[in-house]
């Protein structure tokens, strides 16, 4: 199933034939590439998507849902009784978009302005750890990770390879974290200590304790680039 028909006109805002050019065009109005990771772990109602895109009103929700339509990367599905709702899911093409999103992230990591204390949604904390998988690091393993995070549940299988996601939890996992996405980021990113966050009641573990203690150290954020100085303030062209 398709979103209604969108009849508009896209507007062409480089009238320039470079790929990168049309990616911008695609999805780079403010909250389209944020829409497209929210859905890049399966389909979404319209309200998770609200919930997890807090500053998005729904006008906005709905405009760029139906542009994302248009041009082909987002499709909205009935799912069957006894839910009886409606989601909206990527294309397989907008599905492709995840290396995309992988690589900005990767590289605006290393900007001296990325602040990891902001809020984030569940999904972006799971992609985020795909992103930053380091196989020396994970060398020699072969798990699988639960998360609940909130209301978001989530198994990993992770080995040296990468680490592939899925919706829903596993009663097979070899270890738990219930967390939330910001905590559970404090851990990874941060460099908290887990015990000093169960001790604060902040994140609770079950299963094998060697294991989450490994865990949380397999995903170093890229070395931070060092910031340019600032041009002169001249009103004079440079000379030579």
């Amino acid at each position: 199933m398709k979103l209604d028909k969108v009849t508009t006109k896209r507007d062409r805002w480089y009238d320039d034939a470079c790929g990168t050019a049309h990616a911008l065009e695609l999805v780079g109005e403010r909250w389209a590439l944020l829409i497209l990771r929210e859905m890049m772990l399966g389909g979404r109602r319209f309200g998770e998507l609200r919930a997890s895109l807090p500053g998005i009103s729904a006008n906005i929700l709905t405009a760029r849902l139906a542009g994302l339509a248009r041009d082909g990367i987002v499709q909205r599905r009935n799912l069957p009784p006894p839910a009886s709702a409606q989601v909206y899911e990527l294309t397989d093409w907008g599905y492709e978009a995840e290396a995309a999103i992988q690589a900005l992230g990767r590289w605006a990591a290393r900007s001296p302005d990325h602040d990891a204390t902001l809020s984030f949604s569940a999904v972006s904390l799971m992609l985020s750890l795909r992103t930053m998988h380091n196989p020396d690091k994970a060398k020699g393993l072969d798990a699988r990770i639960g998360f609940i995070l909130n209301n978001d549940r989530f198994t990993g299988h992770l080995t040296g390879v990468g680490l592939s996601v899925e919706r829903g939890e596993s009663a097979a996992a070899d270890v738990s974290f219930t967390s939330t996405p910001p905590i559970m980021a404090g851990a990874i990113y941060g460099g908290v200590p887990i015990a000093a966050l169960e001790a604060d009641g902040l994140l609770s573990i079950a299963g094998n304790r060697a294991l989450a203690e490994r865990f949380v150290t397999l995903f170093p954020l890229p070395t931070t680039t060092v910031r340019a100085p600032s041009l002169p303030s001249t009103s004079q062209p440079p000379v030579g």
